[in-house]
């Protein structure tokens, strides 16, 4: 009775197992944005909760997870159960964070790569009436000041730190004593400081620079990013510029799920990425926010882990880990 029992059992779990992961989605799907409202990764989490779920056929709801630099989110989700109903926003935090961290954060690889979604990009600018109308001019006068001139970031090993040390190395400038980094939390802190006169510079998210690039308040002289942005496309990339270190950082914003998806889950987000790359509400929203779609662009995979190579790296360079 016992192995009729079982042999019944193995029927049902052979009959039921792949028809439930071909029914996925069969209800709605919990997006995690690791860091707090309003910001640009919960703008991004937004717009493809919005555009995907026509495509997906269930609603897409977006849970708001900050802290520890946006690695409680990740960890909810590399430790959820992989069944495609908790998925992550990932941004390039969970690449820098392991890199730079390796102790404290959750492992770059510990996830299934869905795919990526857009290139967030960063923005060196100076106030409108500072006597800076290119990356040289300011990086002569960051040589000339020994330390003096000061820059906003929310903290040195945060992308926006980076980024300005970064483009400091391209130069020969020590990265961490060049200019003086003054630290603030968030992206509109950031932009306000450098508006109030507190520092001479950032190197930032686009999204909080654009609207007062815009009226007119403070300027670009170079664009971190993989190619130029259309509603600055007179300002160069810092690759075109010719920087090495510069020229390889950008944000982004990436589709995750825990590790080890079924794989019919993950065909089925190829299917609604590829349906959400050519949506104009898709590509609206990410010209409004000041990002670049990338989907289909880059395998993501094999991105990441450029991204940990690069950021790892960097930290080795700049002093932050052992070499």
């Amino acid at each position: 009775m016992k192995k009729i029992l079982g042999t019944i059992a193995m029927a049902v779990i052979a009959a039921t197992g792949p028809a439930a992961a071909q029914d996925y989605p069969d209800q709605a799907v919990t997006l995690v944005v690791p860091y707090g409202p309003g910001g640009a990764s919960d703008l991004a989490g937004r717009a493809l909760a919005e555009t995907a779920q026509p495509f997906l056929g269930q609603p897409v709801t977006v849970m708001n997870k900050p802290g520890a630099g946006g690695m409680n989110g990740a960890r909810s989700v590399s430790e959820a159960d992989p069944d495609g109903y908790t998925l992550l926003l990932a941004r390039v935090g969970m690449a820098l964070s392991p890199a730079v961290t390796p102790d404290n954060a959750v492992a770059w690889d510990a996830y299934s790569f869905l795919g990526a979604l857009e290139a967030t990009p960063m923005i060196l600018a100076v106030r409108a009436d500072a006597p800076y109308d290119s990356v040289e001019d300011l990086v002569a006068a960051i040589a000339e000041s020994e330390g003096r001139m000061t820059y906003a970031a929310s903290g040195a090993t945060a992308i926006d730190g980076f980024t300005t040390q970064a483009l400091l190395a391209d130069n020969d400038l020590d990265p961490l004593t060049a200019a003086t980094l003054v630290p603030y939390k968030g992206g509109g802190a950031l932009a306000t400081a450098l508006l109030g006169g507190h520092v001479d510079f950032v190197a930032m998210a686009a999204g909080s620079l654009m609207p007062h690039i815009e009226s007119g308040d403070l300027k670009a002289l170079m664009v971190f990013a993989p190619k130029r942005m259309d509603t600055l496309p007179d300002v160069a990339t810092a690759a075109e510029l010719g920087y090495e270190k510069a020229g390889q950082i950008a944000g982004w914003s990436a589709l995750y799920g825990p590790k080890d998806l079924p794989e019919e889950v993950t065909a089925k987000w190829q299917e609604v990425l590829a349906e959400v790359a050519t949506d104009e509400k898709w590509l609206e929203l990410a010209a409004n926010r000041g990002s670049i779609s990338t989907i289909g662009d880059v395998d993501m995979s094999d991105y990441a882990q450029s991204q940990y190579e690069l950021f790892h790296g960097l930290a080795k360079d700049f002093g932050y880990l052992p070499n």
